[in-house]
């Protein structure tokens, strides 16, 4: 299963663009998001800025994934 992730984007180059999700950067292709510019939150899915998304939506999907992460690091991993 694939998921797509909002990211800052902090360096733009013609349709290349290199994001930031959570202190992660790698590089995304914004050729089928051309409005993207430098600063926006956009989701990437397979390397591709697919969408650009709300900054108060993308922090919910981060600090989701900030909890995942910390639930991931508890020794006796029961929910509910």
């Amino acid at each position: 299963m694939c998921l797509a992730i909002p990211a800052r984007i902090v360096e733009l180059e013609a349709d290349k663009a290199v994001v930031d999700a959570m202190g992660n950067r790698f590089k995304a292709k914004t050729t089928l998001l051309p409005q993207a510019r430098l600063g926006d939150v956009v989701l990437v899915h397979a390397g591709f800025a697919i969408s650009l998304v709300d900054e108060e939506e993308a922090k919910k999907t981060w600090e989701l994934f900030a909890e995942i992460e910390s639930f991931e690091k508890t020794p006796n991993k029961l929910s509910g």
